[in-house]
């Protein structure tokens, strides 16, 4: 077997020969009339006008090469479709004929003109009349059954990987079809979609750590946003326009994992005069319908779990689901109390502020749940952006849908009490002084805005975690080009 070295160089010195016969092996001007699946689709029309001597012009990347003497059957691929031609020595001539025998390679781009018609084997085909190098590869395809198997070799060169993987492209086909279908939905119920900034001096919306940088113009530093524009879509209901939502990449400088990943695409809206269960009810519908329209179904066997999104989705309260599973009240017991039953469960932990230590309690129950579930009532200390329960102010209306052990969505009654606000955001400033690198960011200005008065409001978000969590994947996987270390 022939190195990638050795395939290379034979490879350019055929460039050689398309340069001794005065012909470009990448011109910019391509004859092609029709997509491989147009010529598939309308094959019959084709194939009746070639009987009256109508010939076509079509192109792709060259897939397969068999045959031998006189005879070449080659297969094209375009992203469309694949299609088979047929080269005959006796009808393109000796000189094309010959030259193509000399030049071309799997992996080539051609296009080719001629008749089509219908192998004695019932193949469509077009037979060659002419044909036109497009664009020369100097390295060869991965081997068709075995393609690329190394995941690092996979991600870095991810085209050969969609190419050679119907899988593969499939997913990020479907995953489109998730994003339209979110959109769409979303317009159809009368929301704006706008842009928010993704440079920010303050990062709001979520606890994370940031990725920082410096704005050398204003001589600051600013950093890469972790939501969806979340405190600047408020701003907007504070503006006036009823209904907001975007679609954009989000940045969280932390650590990889199948769920997790440094740069993802998340959506958020906001829907004034909408509380949490208004909210809860709209968007059951909204990813009912776009997980059908996406995925083609509503059942799914993923993370070793069978999961029906069709039926009535349960709703479980936070509190009560961890008493119930470990037999503690995170809202009354202590730090210390906390501490020992996360060392009694073996299970690690950062920071030892309540707040770090009930999300750590809750992330352990949460792996237990299955699902569909909605978690509800929410405590308001690792809620800092959500509105308070009235009948319980230790606890806040906020919503995550539960997909076997992962939280896949997040939703608030959003908080528009600026008195409330602002003392959340000294809670926070006070653990970011104690070291709490998640904590979030106070933004003085969202407080100014509130102050002039925001409407009452839910607001969601879900992401590619959730599309990846259908798919079955893990969310690197459904990336089409993840974040990779440079060899």
């Amino acid at each position: 077997m022939s190195s990638i070295d050795e395939i290379r160089g034979l490879r350019i010195k055929k460039l050689a020969l398309f340069k001794k016969k005065g012909v470009n092996p990448y011109p910019a001007e391509s004859k092609r009339e029709l997509y491989l699946k147009e010529a598939i689709d309308s094959f019959d029309a084709l194939e009746k006008g070639a009987k009256e001597g109508k010939m076509k012009w079509i192109a792709g990347r060259i897939m397969s090469i068999r045959g031998q003497g006189a005879i070449i059957f080659i297969t094209l691929y375009d992203g469309t479709g694949v299609f088979q031609a047929l080269l005959k020595k006796d009808v393109l001539g000796d000189e094309k004929f010959d030259f193509w025998n000399e030049v071309v390679d799997i992996g080539d781009f051609v296009e080719v003109q001629g008749k089509f018609f219908t192998t004695k084997r019932g193949e469509k085909t077009i037979e060659a009349q002419d044909w036109v190098m497009l664009s020369k590869s100097l390295r060869p395809l991965p081997e068709k059954w075995h393609g690329l198997v190394d995941v690092d070799e996979r991600f870095r060169k991810r085209y050969l990987d969609i190419l050679m993987n119907p899988e593969i492209k499939d997913i990020f086909i479907k995953k489109e079809k998730f994003w339209d279908a979110t959109r769409k939905f979303l317009k159809k119920e009368g929301f704006l979609e706008v842009e928010t900034p993704t440079l920010e001096i303050t990062t709001g919306g979520a606890e994370a750590k940031p990725f920082q940088t410096h704005h050398h113009d204003f001589d600051i530093d600013v950093y890469l946003r972790i939501s969806v524009g979340e405190l600047w879509q408020k701003r907007l209901l504070a503006a006036g326009f009823p209904r907001v939502f975007e679609i954009g990449r989000c940045y969280r400088n932390e650590g990889s994992s199948p769920e997790h990943t440094q740069e993802f695409t998340n959506m958020e809206f906001y829907a004034s005069y909408m509380d949490y269960r208004q909210g809860m009810e709209f968007t059951e519908k909204m990813i009912k319908e776009v997980v059908q329209e996406s995925f083609g179904t509503l059942k799914f066997e993923t993370h070793e779990a069978k999961i029906n999104l069709s039926k009535k989705w349960e709703r479980i309260t936070y509190v009560d689901t961890i008493k119930k599973m470990l037999k503690i009240d995170v809202l009354e017991a202590s730090e210390k109390e906390m501490m020992k039953k996360l060392d009694e469960l073996k299970v690690k932990y950062e920071g030892v502020n309540k707040e770090r230590l009930t999300d750590s309690l809750w992330k352990h129950c949460r792996k237990q749940i299955v699902g569909p579930a909605w978690l509800i009532d929410v405590p308001k200390l690792v809620s800092p952006l959500s509105k308070a329960k009235p009948e319980n102010p230790l606890l806040t209306e906020r919503v995550q849908l539960i997909l076997a052990g992962a939280e896949m969505t997040n939703g608030f009654s959003e908080l528009n009490d600026p008195v409330d606000q602002a003392e959340r955001f000294e809670v926070q400033r006070k653990l970011i002084k104690a070291g709490d690198k998640e904590a979030m960011m106070p933004d003085d200005e969202f407080v100014e805005m509130l102050e002039h008065g925001m409407p009452p409001a839910f607001g969601f978000a879900y992401g590619e975690r959730l599309f990846a969590f259908l798919a079955d994947k893990p969310i690197r996987e459904t990336q089409m080009f993840p974040l990779m270390r440079p060899k």
